[in-house]
């Protein structure tokens, strides 16, 4: 019943916009061009940058994120994520109760070896002033990280802390957008997360009067946590 509803809405949006353009609907000819392209995705030119070897996109990656006012630790395995954590907060004289995102891996994490810490698995709340997060996938080219909403991985995370941790495993970074939208569409089988979004550094702007303001409509601190392994 719901996916009729959907479909009669389309429709009906669709049907308005046409008569707008005071045409009807597409030739046959047109419109099988229209669907392939929707799924061949064509490329347009990446940069050069991007194409190189894996490790140097990881190199690339974290040299990007540090040049857009991020921080960055790399740790050998998963294991060593929750170490990681608890030295960043304490470095940064931060509070140890955090949002974590119940997402598998990071709930998998020892973290009751580190007993000073004290996350809170689901959404963030306005109260929260750190979350941790776990990317699906981040760009070398741009030092962009890749958070798609999902109930693993939910989007207040990404916007309410002032403190934004974000768990990424060092074979999620790829050299371009392209690649990274087409691990997406291959994990969610090409229907898109009603939200995906794309992180590069904290949250900043310079709308008034041209200074640079941190903490503009997210997160003022972005710290990335490679797992090497």
């Amino acid at each position: 019943m719901a996916g009729d509803i959907a479909t009669e809405g389309r429709a009906t949006i669709l049907g308005a916009i046409r008569r707008g353009l005071k045409r009807g609907p597409l030739p046959e000819d047109q419109a099988h061009m229209l669907r392939e392209r929707l799924v061949e995705h064509p490329r347009h030119l990446i940069p050069a940058r991007s194409r190189i070897p894996h490790p140097a996109q990881v190199t690339l990656f974290l040299a990007n994120v540090e040049k857009e006012f991020g921080t960055s630790a790399l740790v050998p395995d998963a294991a060593a994520v929750p170490a990681a954590v608890a030295d960043y907060l304490a470095a940064q004289n931060l509070p140890t109760a955090f949002a974590m995102a119940p997402h598998p891996e990071l709930e998998a994490m020892p973290w009751a070896e580190r007993p000073m810490l004290r996350p809170r698995v689901g959404r963030a709340e306005a109260t929260d002033l750190v979350s941790v997060q776990q990317a699906f996938a981040a760009v070398a080219e741009t030092g962009t990280l890749m958070l798609p909403s999902a109930p693993e991985r939910p989007t207040t995370l990404n916007l309410l802390p002032d403190t934004a941790i974000v768990v990424l495993r060092a074979d999620a970074v790829v050299g371009a957008y392209e690649e990274a939208w087409d691990r997406l569409r291959a994990a969610t089988g090409g229907s898109m997360p009603r939200n995906v979004m794309l992180v590069t550094g904290p949250s900043r702007s310079a709308d008034i009067e041209q200074t640079l303001e941190l903490g503009a409509h997210g997160p003022r601190r972005l710290h990335v946590v490679l797992v090497e392994t």
